[in-house]
């Protein structure tokens, strides 16, 4: 399993880098916009959805016609609109739980969620579209929170963050991830070449206390990202959202961390 998931990986960076590479911001469109269309066909599945190859050509015309039109970029309504979802009623399904596939309020919830999604790739292509280390530096605090969760978790991890959702997570996992996007944050600061990243220009515009806050809360957020997908993969039995990248599970399972923070960091780039 672990050599799978290592040609796996191997394979995918290949073919970012070969488009990094190549300078294109129209074959990073389309490289996203096809990982884009992967996570919609899983997220119908996990919502039960009958027909989720028709429900994802229909997000993915959605997500053509805004890149297409370069909304994604021009405005915070919709990062605004993701953000709002997540405060208002994602993020409360993880204590009041999940509402049955098939009833008006499952329904709702695919919606909502799918425009979660759309938001959060679109994200991808503004943070690009900024700089490709700028896109870099906000993926990489979920990254470092995910690793600095694990092993903390893994040295002192005793109470549970959510037992019933994810028994392997816990609080301390939680807070050993916060305290190492922290660390990173604050050392990226004295790296000239990371002038042009997230936790920096947060520093400049706001200050140590602004950066720290936006941090956590972008901790928070992926931690919340995570559990969300757990909880909907365990509503409908599936053990990953799908198995399309061997090793590692589907699309969703790699980037769920990524769904509430990306558009929360667009929004406070707009800010900034």
């Amino acid at each position: 399993m672990l050599r799978t998931r290592i040609i796996t990986a191997v394979v995918l960076l290949i073919v970012l880098l070969a488009v990094l590479s190549s300078g294109s911001w129209l074959a990073f469109a389309v490289l996203t916009g096809a990982f884009f269309a992967v996570a919609s066909w899983e997220c119908l599945r996990l919502f039960g959805n009958r027909q989720p190859l028709f429900g994802a050509a229909i997000w993915v015309a959605a997500f053509a016609w805004l890149v297409y039109n370069g909304n994604y970029n021009q405005s915070i309504l919709l990062p605004a609109i993701c953000v709002a979802i997540w405060a208002a009623r994602l993020t409360p399904s993880l204590a009041i739980g999940l509402p049955p596939q098939d009833s008006m309020n499952g329904r709702f919830l695919t919606g909502i969620y799918g425009i979660a999604l759309l938001g959060a790739f679109l994200g991808i292509l503004a943070l690009f579209a900024h700089s490709v280390l700028y896109m870099f530096s906000v993926m990489m605090l979920v990254w470092i929170a995910d690793v600095g969760a694990y092993f903390s978790g893994k040295a002192f991890g005793k109470r549970k963050l959510a037992p019933s959702i994810s028994p392997g997570k816990s609080w301390e996992g939680a807070i050993g991830g916060a305290l190492l996007v922290l660390a990173a944050g604050f050392a990226s600061l004295a790296v000239p070449a990371l002038e042009d990243t997230f936790a920096v220009q947060l520093f400049r515009h706001w200050g140590v206390a602004g950066m720290a806050a936006v941090l956590i809360l972008m901790v928070a957020a992926s931690i919340v990202g995570d559990l969300f997908e757990s909880q909907l993969k365990r509503r409908a039995g599936m053990k990953d959202s799908s198995n399309l990248l061997p090793g590692h599970g589907g699309v969703l399972d790699r980037l769920d961390a990524l769904i509430p923070t990306v558009p929360l960091a667009v929004l406070f780039s707009h800010w900034m």
